[in-house]
């Protein structure tokens, strides 16, 4: 591949995506709708304007990764470790009522059963990236309503998480040994990871933290290091750069690698949905319509009326409940990635990865447009809820 032939469909995609955010935001949509729906139109099943979509796959992959860093240092263990007390029960039940909603769904339309777990649990998942950026930053820093989304959300992580191990794993599960060398990679790498930051990392942040290209350059350095040394266990990359970022929630550096690094991670998260949305077969989708109409239904009307009533039986209001509800009313960009997994990986087929994409992009479509027009959100409708 030539790189006049990337870089003309860098320059199609990012030119793209902003005529189509721009539309996005009048609209009142999440950004990442409008990648997705820019990968459908120029992709392999729209115009085919971009023919190298397998190559900015792969390169959009190192957004996950970093996605999954940031998410490891904004998770400090203490204050989990809190959250965890006060919201487990609700998340728990919570998912298993939508994982089993999702199973049926997909269930009576005829897919595998194994397809039909898969699409369970990525119906259990609420989006994070829809949750906080829908919230007031007042809201999310400041107020009991943002505590409680944020520590559901994430829970939910840390599931998913989980689920990505499993998917990553199975295939190498071919002798007890290798059941074991899987079992013991994980704490394995949290002990390096731990042991490397405390006796190198922080030492050498601490030496140079004036040169702030130093720190960008060994955040960096030290996600993809150990991504790539999780791969090399038989995990994966996105459970290595989670276990990076975990590593260096408590430093007290933490926040500025994020707040420097989101960019770098938006940068590639465009060319990552992008190719989600091309790789959404179009020829498939009257196959599929039907079920994601029904389970997308489905899901906006449960999670709100599943949240609500649990976070209202351990004592929380009324009102918050049903607010928390539903901004927790769809599925998530991990919903995405974990039909992006189970597909390569060849655990489900193309009609069962199209029909988590279509659930999720129709989840995210009618839920802001309820959130924008019911909740304080920086893109809200009205002037009485817009908030900053």
């Amino acid at each position: 591949m030539g790189s006049e032939s990337l870089i003309f469909s860098v320059f199609l995609i990012f030119s793209g995506a902003g005529v189509l955010a721009s539309i996005a935001l009048f609209t009142r949509q999440p950004l990442i709708v409008a990648y997705i729906v820019l990968g459908i139109l120029f992709g392999p099943y729209g115009f085919k304007l971009v023919k190298d979509a397998k190559t900015l796959e792969e390169i959009g992959h190192i957004g996950i990764v970093f996605l999954l860093f940031l998410l490891g240092l904004d998770l400090q263990p203490r204050n989990f470790l809190q959250l965890l007390s006060r919201t487990a029960l609700v998340a728990l039940t919570s998912a298993a009522a939508l994982g089993a909603t999702g199973f049926g769904i997909s269930y009576i339309f005829g897919f595998t059963q194994l397809e039909c777990w898969i699409v369970g649990i990525a119906t259990t998942f609420s989006s994070t990236i829809i949750g906080i950026k829908l919230l007031p930053t007042t809201v999310l820093h400041h107020k009991h309503t943002g505590e409680m989304l944020i520590s559901i959300l994430l829970l939910q992580d840390i599931f998913a998480i989980a689920v990505l191990i499993m998917l990553n794993g199975g295939k190498s599960l071919e002798s007890t040994g290798q059941v074991i060398q899987l079992l013991a990679a994980l704490p394995g790498l949290i002990i390096f990871a731990m042991g490397f930051v405390r006796w190198v990392m922080l030492p050498l942040l601490r030496r140079f933290d004036r040169f702030h290209e130093y720190i960008f350059l060994l955040a960096i350095g030290w996600c993809l290091s150990l991504a790539v040394m999780a791969e090399h266990f038989q995990l994966s990359l996105e459970i290595g750069a989670f276990v990076a970022g975990i590593s260096l929630a408590n430093s007290p550096i933490a926040q500025y690698i994020a707040i420097n690094l989101k960019p770098l991670r938006d940068f590639f998260l465009i060319l990552f949905f992008f190719t989600i949305g091309a790789g959404f077969n179009l020829i498939l989708l009257p196959e599929i319509i039907v079920p994601a109409g029904l389970l997308a239904t489905a899901v906006l009307i449960l999670k709100p009326v599943l949240y609500s009533k649990l976070l209202h039986s351990v004592g929380e209001d009324k009102q918050l409940s049903w607010e928390v509800g539903f901004r927790l009313g769809q599925t998530s960009e991990f919903s995405l990635l974990v039909a992006y997994v189970a597909s390569s990986l060849h655990y489900i087929g193309d009609r069962a990865s199209l029909l988590i994409q279509a659930t999720t992009i129709l989840t995210f479509l009618f839920s802001t447009y309820i959130i924008v027009f019911r909740y304080p959100s920086p893109i809200a409708v009205s002037d009485r809820l817009r908030r900053d």
